[in-house]
């Protein structure tokens, strides 16, 4: 924790150019944005954090219960553990959830890595239908100013339910007919690249076998209401860390719509986040954002996003080191071990689509 504060330091240091008299008083300027923080709120946020990890679980207890049924919480250690290795060792540790679930069940990899496409999904639905919704109806019935360049925001918004819409159509054409959609899109992307038609290919395959675990409309709509719930609290914490920083006018009137802006800007980098590096890249875009949208003082947006990233993304990296010595798992062989298998099991693919071809 140390060094990523020297590390951050370092990084308003070099990002506005300061001598170091006005670096001290910006960083006075940054500590009373803590100093006068309300800590409560804060912590709410984080509790908000730590339920989405529970709701991952059962999320995804649900969505294995065609398969093998396990109990509601029975994943919850697969889900810190995993998202622990993502904060500390960037995206590239994105299976070890899957390998972890898997070997916890005894199922294959293979079909772990099918439900967290089907869980990706989820999320990008929900999130995106949260998105819209909220920055529709404050630009209808909301105050004028509410929101920065509400027409971008508009088309944004109309832009994300539109894609959304086009997924679950994707979605439902994929469940009814993967193999004939897989081997349309083979055919058609092979004219292009042999090997990008059969990767295409088997991701929809692979995206058919991971939706047999909605089975029914009952089942899509359970999914579907327990992933807006978590995003639902998501925006909660978002709103809660923002409007703490009460020494800041903009962020203590922060809206639940704003949020919605924030939050946008995180996820949009958060996707290709690197170890470390990725954490000042998140905190630099966010904070950019809350300058430029909302005229948020450059040390007030830095304390903020700072502490956004902390609790939305870096705050499980304690607990899950220590549910990983519980569980006697070592984050940085998983990391491996995960990685290989997927490795093997796009080479597995590979063959497959040779042998079948």
């Amino acid at each position: 924790m140390l060094t990523a504060l020297v590390a951050l330091v370092a990084y308003a240091q070099h990002k506005y150019q300061i001598t170091w008299p006005k670096f001290l008083d910006s960083w006075q300027k940054f500590l009373h944005q803590f100093q006068q923080a309300e800590w409560g709120k804060i912590a709410v946020a984080l509790a908000c954090i730590y339920v989405c990890y529970i709701i991952r679980s059962m999320r995804w207890a649900l969505l294995l219960r065609h398969n093998k049924k396990v109990g509601l919480f029975t994943l919850l250690g697969t889900q810190v553990i995993g998202f622990a290795a993502i904060a500390l060792f960037g995206r590239v540790a994105e299976p070890v959830r899957p390998y972890l679930v898997a070997k916890k069940t005894s199922l294959t990899f293979s079909s772990q890595v099918a439900v967290y496409l089907v869980e990706r999904l989820l999320d990008a639905g929900s999130m995106a239908l949260i998105f819209s919704s909220v920055i529709l109806l404050t630009a209808w019935f909301g105050q004028a100013g509410a929101l920065p360049h509400v027409e971008v925001m508009k088309k944004v918004s109309y832009g994300a339910l539109t894609t959304t819409l086009a997924g679950a159509i994707f979605l439902v054409a994929v469940r009814l007919a993967g193999g004939v959609m897989a081997s349309f899109f083979e055919r058609g992307f092979s004219v292009v690249s042999t090997g990008l038609g059969r990767a295409i290919g088997e991701k929809i395959r692979a995206f058919r076998s991971g939706l047999n675990t909605l089975r029914t409309p009952a089942d899509f709509a359970i999914a579907m209401a327990v992933s807006l719930s978590m995003w639902g609290l998501i925006a909660v914490a978002y709103l809660e860390i923002t409007t703490a920083f009460v020494a800041s006018p903009q962020l203590a009137g922060m809206t639940l719509a704003k949020c919605m802006v924030l939050m946008a800007s995180s996820l949009a980098v958060s996707g290709f986040q690197l170890p470390v590096i990725g954490w000042f890249t998140q905190i630099g875009v966010v904070e950019e954002a809350m300058r430029n949208f909302f005229g948020v003082a450059p040390e007030a947006a830095t304390a903020c996003a700072a502490t956004l990233l902390a609790v939305g993304f870096l705050g499980i990296a304690p607990v899950g080191l220590i549910w990983a010595q519980f569980e006697h798992v070592s984050l940085s062989k998983v990391a491996k071990e995960s990685g290989e298998a997927k490795d093997a099991l796009a080479v597995d693919e590979a063959a497959g689509q040779n042998a079948a071809s």
